[in-house]
């Protein structure tokens, strides 16, 4: 009588052929879950920063008005932008430039570094007098080996 089957050999061969590839494929696997991160941060400070842009265009444009003269026509920060600030024309309504204030994914926080205009373009401290531009508060480096806090 004659049995179907594998034999022990032939099963082990099949494990060890299974974990050769799996192997192979996790560092991948680890390497493209960072650059999906590293997409959503470019994205993320992207829309903060046009948020910023919007804002001081239609300062610019005498849409909005903003009373701190510190300012320079900046706001003053994040809830500024979600909040929003009244039209100069329709005193009722006002226009926001953000919905919400984007998560970190490096750092998984609500939390951004933030410059003012009259600070220094590479400092890490934040002046207070408005909001200029912001970066990550991430300690990580970049698969290119660039800081996060740098982009």
């Amino acid at each position: 009588m004659k049995q179907r089957g594998f034999t022990l050999l032939e099963l082990m061969l099949a494990m060890v052929v299974l974990g050769v590839l799996a192997a192979a494929v996790f560092p991948t696997t680890r390497h493209m879950v960072k650059r999906q991160k590293e997409v959503e941060l470019r994205r993320a400070l992207l829309e903060m920063r046009l948020a910023i842009d919007r804002f001081k265009k239609a300062h610019d444009e005498g849409l909005i008005e903003v009373r701190e003269v510190r300012q320079f026509g900046y706001p003053k920060d994040f809830e500024q932008l979600v909040e929003g600030v009244p039209l100069k024309k329709d005193q009722g309504q006002t226009i926001r430039f953000l919905r919400r204030i984007p998560e970190d994914p490096m750092t998984g926080e609500r939390e951004w570094g933030m410059r003012s205009v009259q600070d220094d373009p590479d400092t890490q401290s934040w002046g207070r007098e408005n909001l200029f531009d912001v970066y990550s508060l991430s300690d990580g480096v970049s698969l290119e080996d660039e800081d996060y806090s740098e982009w």
